[in-house]
């Protein structure tokens, strides 16, 4: 049977204000704000390990999470410490789930060749990449299969979109006879 870990959860947040980087690069320890070289400011935490781009704007994207749940963690701990430096934070961010990455694997040999003939909406070119590109329709992922039958699945917008793409494409490999346990 397949398995499936996901690696790192991308979300966007609004925070309906403008943010000012430089109090918050004079007040908080630790983060890196060089407005020449880049726009936002990065909030790194340890826990969850993440890493958060801040613009002036008001958004932010959270990189580096393990789950959803970490992904509100995260972001509940940097306002968190915000407010604790006295850096006005107006209203409850809005957190929406970007993309989710995982890596899988079918437990299992997969014949790339034979799957890119019997599949649909594949890219095979084992001179430019060694996997098979399968974007799936529901859900909405596109999975990097190779040949060890370890997997890439990325565009998630939910955890459990991961493991349904994965039991998904386990079975139909399983049906097409490209497996080999």
């Amino acid at each position: 049977m397949p398995s499936h870990k996901i690696e790192n959860v991308v979300a966007s947040v609004t925070m309906n204000q403008r943010i000012d980087l430089n109090t918050i690069s004079g007040n908080v320890p630790g983060v890196e704000y060089n407005p020449e070289q880049f726009p936002g400011l990065v909030y790194r935490i340890s826990k969850p390990r993440t890493a958060t781009l801040i613009f002036s704007s008001g958004k932010m994207v959270c990189t580096g999470a393990k789950s959803e749940k970490e992904v509100h963690n995260a972001v509940k701990k940097i306002i968190k410490n915000l407010k604790d430096r006295n850096i006005v934070i107006i209203g409850a961010p809005e957190i929406t789930i970007q993309n989710i990455v995982a890596s899988a694997n079918l437990n299992a040999e997969v014949n790339l060749e034979k799957a890119a003939f019997l599949l649909e909406n594949v890219m095979y070119e084992p001179e430019q990449f060694p996997g098979l590109i399968y974007r799936m329709a529901d859900p909405k992922v596109v999975l990097l299969i190779f040949s060890s039958g370890k997997m890439v699945c990325t565009g998630a917008k939910h955890e459990d979109e991961v493991k349904i793409a994965v039991e998904k494409i386990y079975q139909k490999l399983k049906d097409l006879g490209v497996l080999y346990e």
